[in-house]
């Protein structure tokens, strides 16, 4: 499998691709226990009006229509900023091995900022995760987007 980093500078490739649109940028990759890339996505909550369309709900619904199943063990999820409490839950419902993300978010992030949900060990499931990687890009674009909009 190719290094985090490499996968995560996709991932903000995605992140950048939101902004542009005027969403949020966060962007996310589904790699394949061989490491393809099965799916990628950014934040589209407004673009298609639906509070779910975080950057990793759509690829998990990518790569479970591309799998035809919902669970996805085995797959590694990538995302620029730490996934929020809804999209752990999705992780842990697709039986993911690990997400990896780049910025924590001490606002509302589920892995390690506000909560820690599948990594307490109190769920049926534990979602490995491993944070900070590119953190500070991640950080970056993030505080240029939200900076630009006041």
């Amino acid at each position: 499998m190719e290094s985090h980093e490499t996968y995560m500078k996709e991932a903000l490739i995605e992140a950048e691709k939101g902004a542009l649109e005027g969403e949020v940028p966060v962007g996310a990759l589904l790699v394949s226990p061989t490491g393809d890339v099965i799916a990628r996505a950014h934040n589209r909550p407004i673009t298609l009006n639906d509070p779910t369309g975080h950057a990793e709900i759509l690829v998990l619904r990518q790569g479970a229509a591309q799998l035809e199943n919902y669970r996805l063990p085995g797959h590694v999820l990538y995302v620029s900023l730490e996934p929020c409490a809804m999209c752990v839950g999705a992780m842990i419902q697709a039986r993911l091995s690990l997400v990896v993300y780049g910025a924590a978010d001490p606002k509302g992030g589920a892995i390690e900022s506000v909560y820690r949900m599948g990594t307490d060990g109190k769920l049926n499931h534990r979602l490995e995760a491993k944070g900070g990687v590119l953190a500070e890009e991640c950080r970056a674009l993030l505080q240029a987007f939200f900076q630009a909009r006041r």
